[in-house]
């Protein structure tokens, strides 16, 4: 079986010149120079209501995409990304053996490049899947990527798409499964309380990536293996489990 692990991006990103290195171009890079010059067609304040951000991050967001050359200045999207989920996904102290498990396996969703492997080189954006941008006739992110990240992942070839993104960039892939195409298990990380399952967002997002740094150092290639999963004092609920959804519960 050939699986695919889909996560979220994050919303702070940088420039750096440091390993691993860019290795390839995303995969849908003509609609994502859609999205560019959509975005610079905006003014100032309309780019703002639309990334619903502070003052100093839409003149760093707005000035990044006049700027914005997508063939020039890149780091590899892994180590591109910042915050929770990628410090605990850790690329930047992986081997060989393990990226190349990330590069094969490992699909990022963006709101700006639809989806990316590891190590495609990008730039620094602020364009979240849900913005409400209008391009195309479409008049959201969801309408304008359609099926094309679901059917993506089905042209890779892959059996299983494993799914370890949050509920916004997971509903960009979900909706669009096919019978005769990639099925979907979802996994969740949380603790339980008054016979609920809760998941914490800082901690999910933890979760998230110590998961997939896990799946890489261990090569996993199929899904009976995710059920092994016990980093983080997490354990396979199995009463909570089917086999759309993998339920990890801490403590």
């Amino acid at each position: 079986m050939s699986l695919r692990v889909i996560i979220s991006p994050a919303k702070k990103m940088r420039t750096v010149d440091e390993e691993p290195r860019p290795q390839g171009t995303p995969a849908l890079l003509g609609r994502t120079r859609r999205l560019m010059e959509a975005v610079r067609a905006l003014s100032r304040e309309e780019a703002q209501a639309l990334w619903g951000c502070s003052d100093r991050l839409a003149d760093l967001n707005y000035e990044r995409f006049g700027r914005m050359d997508l063939a020039r200045d890149l780091t590899a999207a892994v180590i591109s990304y910042e915050g929770i989920q990628y410090r605990h996904l850790a690329p930047q102290v992986m081997g060989v053996d393990e990226l190349a498990w990330l590069q094969g396996h490992l699909r990022i969703l963006s709101g700006f490049y639809g989806i990316l492997r590891p190590l495609d080189g990008v730039v620094p954006y602020r364009l979240e899947m849900q913005a409400r941008l209008a391009v195309d006739g479409a008049p959201d992110l969801y309408r304008f990527w359609g099926r094309e990240l679901y059917e993506s992942l089905a042209g890779e070839g892959c059996s299983l798409v494993v799914n370890a993104a949050s509920v916004e960039y997971a509903r960009a892939v979900t909706p669009h499964v096919r019978p005769d195409g990639p099925q979907v298990v979802t996994c969740l990380f949380g603790t339980v309380r008054d016979g609920r399952l809760r998941q914490q967002a800082t901690e999910a997002k933890a979760a998230r990536g110590t998961f997939v740094r896990w799946c890489a150092e261990r090569a996993v290639e199929g899904a009976d293996e995710l059920r092994a999963f016990d980093e983080r004092g997490y354990r396979l609920d199995e009463g909570r489990s089917d086999d759309r959804t993998l339920v990890f519960v801490r403590g």
